[in-house]
């Protein structure tokens, strides 16, 4: 346990810090990096990263996409489409050269995770880039709001769980655990809201905007669903390739992948909800006095 408080507690800061320069080119960075080590991990787990052409392509692929996505032309995208094909027909090609020893499954695989990973994760430049000055909430919402969910599914499982989910999948997981994670979500999107608007009031001594604290609280819920079948979806992969955790560079959590995995689902979910008719379900809303 004090292992994972730890690792908890580093990562808090490092996310602070990032949250607090507040420079697109840093989250960039950061996006790109989680990316590639996620993928990495993935690579090790399947044994793929032993064939080093295919390893290579995808991780620079994997790399590069957040910074073509954050940069390319919205909502045209022109540049990452034909970054995309280049990728895949490199796979192709390195598949049909070496046929005996990469197989299609292999490529399918690689390509799957190589283009799902880094276009999940770049809905974090997506809200910085969309939700202005208002972006820290949505970011901090969307994560916070998984992890959150995720740690009261843990407590309530491990106090009150009898009912298994999936026993072949996740042996953890229990129905109990799974409402407490729901209800903990909903609690906590509520609460979040709230404590957005107190915390603006505090520094700055007004308030030009609401916070639309019930949608916050009822979003939360699908957002925890997300999230659960996100860490099945690792936990299916985790299982096929007989690994316990992806990595180790976390202590008491696991790797990359082990802490991002229930978020590569919820981040396009509430970027796209957020963001639903040009940001029409955003939910800071202004007003137009001071309090």
């Amino acid at each position: 346990m004090a292992k994972r408080l730890i690792s908890a507690g580093v990562a808090t800061v490092i996310g602070i810090l990032i949250l607090w320069l507040d420079k697109k080119e840093i989250f960039l960075i950061a996006v790109a990096l989680v990316s590639v080590g996620a993928v990495y991990e993935i690579l090790v787990a399947t044994k793929y990263i032993q064939n080093i052409a295919v390893a290579v392509i995808s991780l620079i692929f994997v790399f590069a996409m957040p910074f073509i996505l954050g940069y390319d032309t919205p909502r045209e995208y022109i540049n990452t489409r034909y970054v995309s094909f280049a990728f895949i027909i490199g796979l192709f090609v390195i598949m049909l050269f070496n046929h005996k020893k990469v197989m299609f499954a292999q490529v399918a695989l690689v390509t799957f995770v190589s283009l799902c990973v880094p276009f999940s994760m770049t809905c974090i430049i997506f809200m910085f880039d969309t939700f202005e000055e208002h972006r820290t909430f949505a970011l901090v919402y969307a994560l916070l709001i998984t992890w959150i969910s995720d740690s009261g599914a843990f407590f309530a499982g491990t106090f009150l769980g009898k009912h298994k989910m999936s026993p072949n999948i996740s042996p953890k997981k229990t129905w109990e655990g799974f409402a407490g994670g729901l209800a903990t979500a909903a609690l906590f999107g509520f609460l979040l809201g709230k404590g957005y608007e107190l915390v603006t009031l505090w520094f700055t001594g007004s308030l030009d905007f609401r916070v639309n604290v019930l949608f916050l609280s009822v979003l939360a819920v699908p957002c925890a669903v997300f999230g659960v079948l996100g860490d099945f979806s690792a936990s299916i992969l985790k299982r096929e390739c007989a690994v316990k955790d992806f990595g180790s560079i976390m202590p008491g959590h696991g790797g990359i992948l082990d802490r991002f995995d229930s978020v590569l689902f919820v981040l396009p979910f509430v970027y796209l909800v957020f963001g639903f008719s040009d940001g029409q379900y955003f939910p800071v809303v202004p007003i137009d006095f001071v309090v």
